[in-house]
């Protein structure tokens, strides 16, 4: 079959802002075993420009496919984007068959099909083996209802989901197709040639937010030489400079982390390595930071979320102010950069809530800082929690993180949005920070630090103006189980999970 995957544009002024793209490891994870399957494949990345519609169209209708595939690494707030283009491309050639991945429609799959026709077929949860079962099925003719983790109409238009696939037991045992992009055209820090890549998948911590965690259904790891073989070989191939690890916690499992950080050091390749992880793994680690550095780690993104006690307990974070704190100081010693992520937006913050949070920050005293918003996914628990909150944006394009959807008790939309950006700038702006920015001892950091913060004001002053000139918050919005429907939280794994025996399942328990 002729295949063409579609990485539509996102709309998020973080990422129009930059010029730095990178390469969108979900259908590059998807692309590779259908290749190996026979298949002809291509990929539209329509991030770059980014593509009007009638460019997408146009470049789908060169490949003259059989089957179009779209997904999206922010699947909720590309959503009506992905919408569009598939009633564009079912438009111009209404035999093309057209199939939806991604978080989002894996668990609103009923919606989807119910409201937007273009669409043929879902797929729910990881989409490697079921996209191969899939295209193999449409290929040979047979039944749709044979494939496990998949959603569709079926002859009567009744909306029919089979049994739910199999989370993977082996990462190793599928590919990623590099070969669907030029790497020349990809980067990331200021114009380092970069990809996104994984080494596990999921999280064994019960954070009641996490819209990622049920959808991996359970933590698993590649095998750590294999990883670090494959790193090596894109940089010496085709000039990789740095890995964005898109895990949602690689260090989950010392034993493998480990394993993973001297096969880097034996491969002995230059690469700069970023990703998220959390406070008490860095603080457990402390022993082997050393290890980070000399394998490549140079940025983590440390989820603290809050600072605040109750709110902690309410998101079920786990860990501590002093662990976050202790974990900073630990990355700082050994030159690895430390970014602090901090969610606001919950509904009972007054001004003293920010304050506090604001002084603790500077405690921290983390080298970068991420203001995001609280963001309820429904199939998450703390999704029940918040069902009564009442929606003030209603546009599920700024579903992002990065923008206020829910009101507050206490704080007006300008009240809060006011804090956030002074909050930023006191942060970044501080005499110490600048002064890291200015003469880090590591050349290398400080390059990364001077991108990220001409990227960051850039971003800053878009946001101020999008919000007074583009925004309008409703005042008598619907409540969040009104806008999205009942909560999902039952449903929250996606798959089936895999056979316990397999290796890297029980190491994080």
């Amino acid at each position: 079959m002729k295949i063409v995957l579609i990485n539509p544009p996102h709309t998020a002024i973080g990422s129009r802002i930059p010029d730095d793209h990178l390469p969108p490891l979900g259908l590059l994870s998807i692309g590779g075993p259908l290749i190996d399957d026979g298949h002809i494949v291509s990929l539209v990345d329509a991030e770059f420009g980014p593509m009007t519609i009638a460019e997408i169209v146009s470049r789908v209708a060169v490949s003259d496919p059989d089957l179009v595939l779209i997904g999206h690494s922010g699947s909720t707030s590309a959503h009506p984007t992905a919408r569009a283009i598939a009633e564009a491309v079912k438009h111009s050639d209404p035999a093309i068959r057209i199939v939806y991945g991604g978080v989002f429609p894996t668990y609103h799959w009923r919606e989807v099909l119910t409201e937007a026709e273009a669409f043929d077929i879902l797929v729910r949860g990881e989409g490697e083996e079921t996209m191969r079962r899939l295209a193999g099925t449409l290929a040979t003719g047979l039944p749709l209802a044979t494939v496990p983790g998949i959603a569709f109409r079926d002859g009567d238009g009744d909306i029919l989901a089979t049994q739910p696939a199999q989370a993977i037991a082996d990462l190793d045992a599928y590919r990623v197709g590099w070969e669907l992009i030029d790497h020349r055209h990809y980067s990331y820090w200021g114009g380092k040639r970069a990809v996104v890549m994984q080494f596990s998948r999921g999280c064994p911590h019960l954070c009641n937010y996490c819209g990622q965690r049920g959808f991996w259904t359970r933590w698993r790891h590649r095998s750590p030489e294999l990883f670090a073989r494959e790193i090596a070989r894109l940089y010496r191939e085709e000039g990789v400079e740095l890995i964005n690890l898109a895990d949602e916690n690689p260090t989950s499992s010392r034993k493998a982390w480990l394993a993973f950080l001297e096969a880097m050091i034996t491969e002995n390749v230059p690469v700069q390595i970023v990703g998220s992880t959390r406070a008490d793994d860095i603080v457990r680690d402390a022993d082997i930071l050393h290890l980070y550095r000399k394998a490549g780690v140079v940025r983590w993104l440390i989820g603290m979320e809050n600072t605040d006690e109750a709110t902690l307990t309410l998101i079920k974070k786990g860990g501590a102010k002093t662990t976050d704190r202790e974990a900073i100081r630990l990355l700082r010693q050994h030159d690895i950069l430390s970014m602090a992520t901090w969610v606001v937006g919950f509904e009972e913050e007054k001004l003293s809530h920010i304050w506090r949070g604001f002084r603790q920050l500077l405690s921290y005293d983390p080298d970068q800082i991420q203001a995001l918003y609280v963001t309820p996914h429904r199939w998450t628990p703390f999704f029940r929690i918040a069902r009564d909150r009442q929606v003030i944006e209603t546009d599920i394009r700024k579903w992002d993180y990065k923008h206020q959807v829910l009101k507050m008790r206490y704080l007006t939309p300008m009240v809060l949005v006011a804090c956030v950006k002074l909050i930023e700038v006191a942060v970044q702006a501080r005499p110490k920070a600048l002064l890291r920015i200015l003469f880090h001892r590591d050349r290398e950091q400080r390059h990364s630090m001077r991108w990220y913060t001409q990227m960051g004001r850039r971003v800053w002053f878009h946001e101020i103006l999008e919000f007074l000139f583009r925004r309008r918050h409703l005042k008598d919005g619907p409540t969040l189980e009104n806008f999205w429907g009942a909560p999902q939280d039952a449903e929250e794994e996606s798959m089936l999970r895999p056979q316990r025996h397999v290796k890297g399942l029980d190491e994080a328990e």
